[in-house]
């Protein structure tokens, strides 16, 4: 996986998690300019957190506790 496959991956993360908090700012009924430049801080904040974490347990070959018991085979 390669820089355009995580690049894809926060773009994709952090559009989708912007436009959920601007429907949320815009719900409030106070919408302000302010309100928008502060739902894309942390939308690109917790994108970057969020597929950080994704890289880091890729490049450590982390697996989830799901995925490593499912790949397990079960002794009888």
């Amino acid at each position: 996986m390669g820089a355009g496959f995580w690049i894809s991956r926060y773009v994709l993360a952090s559009g989708i998690l912007f436009i959920i908090l601007v429907i949320v700012e815009f719900s409030k009924g106070t919408t302000s300019q302010a309100d928008i430049l502060s739902a894309l801080a942390w939308s690109l904040v917790a994108s970057a957190i969020f597929i950080g974490s994704k890289y880091w347990r890729y490049r450590k070959a982390v697996q989830c506790a799901t995925c490593s018991a499912d790949s397990k085979p079960k002794a009888r």
